[in-house]
């Protein structure tokens, strides 16, 4: 693996984690007008025509195979029809910091499927990288903050499954890659998670109905559609590509420092000598995997 796809790939994932711990003040805002999976189905339609756009206008069209479209979308399909979905019911039966912690999960399970479906092995270096990173997410959201409240249950269980089914859809991203053009594929990706968001997003009007939509709305679904979904998830797709799944999962661990960064500069929330701690031990766990 040439280093400077590498660094490529390290800053790409990273970029993408970046973007998705600043996107949920958008996504709050949004969603008090627009209901979740309507919301969805609306981030989906514009990547998926963002990305197209780009397709368009580049001068290199690769041709996308029978073989490589399903697969696409079956990939696609599990991580922004399953996935997400389990993560929309799992934050709504649960609590925030409840789905910080446990979809924190998802390198350990991506250092998991890794060996399974791409012959990656879960080598020592990765593995401390991984204990080291966790920790310092550990210590960013704070466990004490959590509930275990058994009314919480099924929440939480959507939560771990948001994390489970998206640490599979990251590793399967890595074995479609080698097989297919990436802006391609990262598009049809996109739709195969259209048909689920479609068809609740078409219940959610029938009993809830849409609120105003204001130029300030349109600006967060813009935000959300084009920079949120085509670009950042082109990004985390690019970085699955370049880098060892076990490697690429670790930048996941960008979201919680954004968030609490962006919340110190907008909400003036304090910044505890927890959090830099634990950012430190989450650069040093990225730096050891990035490293090998």
């Amino acid at each position: 693996m040439q280093k400077h796809n590498s660094l490529a790939g390290l800053f790409a994932g990273l970029a993408a984690a970046s973007i998705w711990g600043g996107m949920y003040v958008v996504s709050k805002i949004v969603l008090e007008v627009i209901p979740p999976f309507t919301l969805l189905a609306i981030r989906y339609a514009l990547g998926i025509l963002t990305l197209g756009v780009v397709i368009v206008f580049r001068k290199n069209k690769p041709s996308i195979t029978k073989e490589i479209f399903w697969k696409s979308a079956l990939v696609g399909f599990v991580g922004y029809g399953i996935s997400l979905g389990f993560q929309f019911v799992g934050t709504k039966l649960s609590t925030a910091s409840n789905g910080s912690l446990v979809t924190s999960a998802t390198p350990a399970f991506v250092l998991i499927f890794a060996p399974f479906l791409l012959g990656e092995r879960a080598t020592l270096r990765r593995m401390v990288a991984l204990v080291i990173s966790t920790l310092g997410v550990v210590a960013v959201i704070d466990p004490r903050t959590a509930e275990l409240s058994p009314n919480l249950f099924w929440g939480n269980m959507s939560l771990l499954s948001a994390a489970l089914t998206w640490a599979l859809y990251s590793v399967l991203v890595r074995k479609v890659s080698k097989t297919g053009d990436l802006l391609s594929s990262s598009t049809i990706m996109l739709m195969g998670g259209l048909p689920s968001s479609l068809l609740l997003g078409f219940w959610e009007i029938q009993t809830q109905g849409v609120g105003v939509i204001t130029p300030g709305i349109i600006g967060g679904l813009l935000f959300l559609g084009i920079i949120s979904t085509a670009i950042a998830m082109f990004l985390w797709n690019y970085a699955f590509a370049e880098l060892p799944a076990a490697v690429a999962s670790l930048t996941f661990f960008a979201q919680p420092i954004v968030g609490t960064l962006l919340g110190w500069f907008f909400l003036s929330e304090k910044i505890t000598p927890l959090f830099l701690a634990g950012g430190a031990l989450i650069s040093a766990g990225i730096l050891i995997a990035a490293r090998e």
